[in-house]
C-alpha cells in the first residue's frame, strides 16, 4: 500500500491538474511566507517555496508524501506577482504586450525523513501586440486575479499569445505534471 498523497495548495488549477493522474489525494492548505527574499531570482524563489509548501505540510503529516508547487513569472529579470485586481492585471497584460515572459513552474515532492525531490519548468509565453481595449475585454471576461501573468491559457487566455514554448504544457497551468508523474514514480506511486 503506497502512503497518503497530499498536494501542499488549495489552488484549484493544481488540483484540478493532479487529479488527471488518477490518484487519491486530499489537499491541504500550506502555511508559508511567500515573500521573496532581496534580490531572489524567479526561478530560485519558484524553487524555494515549492520546497517550503511541501516540507511544512510533510512536518505535520509523516505518514504521507506530499507535492508542493510554485509558479513565479518573470519579466525583464524580476518577478511577477498575482496581479489581485483589475487595475494591476490590466498593467501587467500592458507591460507583457508584444513581449516574452518567462515562467518558473517548481513541484519538489517529499515525505518526512526523505529528502526531497525537486524539478522546475521553464515556459516561455509570447503576447501577441495587444491593444487597450482587447487588454480591458480579456480582463473583464475572466478576471484572472489569482493567476501569475493576468491570465488563464488554459481559457480564453489563449488568445492573447503568438506562442508557448514548454517542454510541459501543463506547467503553465500550475503544475509541471511530467515532472510530477516522475517524482511520484520515485516515491513509488504506479502510474502508467
Amino acid at each position: 500500500m503506497t502512503a497518503p498523497l497530499i498536494l501542499a495548495s488549495t489552488s484549484v488549477y493544481r488540483r484540478e491538474l493532479l487529479t488527471r493522474l488518477r490518484l487519491p489525494f486530499e489537499t491541504v492548505r500550506p502555511r508559508v511566507d511567500e515573500s521573496p527574499h532581496a534580490n531572489e531570482p524567479p526561478d530560485a524563489l519558484a524553487a524555494r517555496l515549492a520546497a517550503s509548501k511541501a516540507e511544512a505540510v510533510a512536518a505535520s503529516r509523516p505518514d504521507a508524501w506530499v507535492i508542493g508547487s510554485d509558479q513565479v513569472a518573470e519579466l525583464d529579470g524580476r518577478p511577477l506577482g498575482k496581479p489581485g485586481h483589475r487595475d494591476a492585471a490590466i498593467a501587467q497584460l500592458s507591460a507583457m504586450s508584444g513581449r516574452s515572459v518567462r515562467f518558473h513552474t517548481s513541484v519538489c515532492v517529499t515525505r518526512a525523513g526523505h529528502a526531497p525531490a525537486l524539478a522546475t519548468d521553464l515556459t516561455e509565453v509570447v503576447l501577441r501586440p495587444l491593444q487597450d481595449e482587447e487588454i480591458a475585454r480579456y480582463v473583464d471576461a475572466e478576471q484572472p486575479y489569482d493567476c501569475a501573468g493576468s491570465f488563464k491559457c488554459e481559457g480564453l487566455g489563449i488568445c492573447l499569445f503568438e506562442a508557448i514554448r514548454t517542454h510541459d504544457p501543463t506547467a503553465l497551468v500550475g503544475l509541471p505534471l511530467i515532472r510530477t508523474a516522475r517524482l511520484l514514480r520515485a516515491a513509488g506511486y504506479r502510474l502508467p
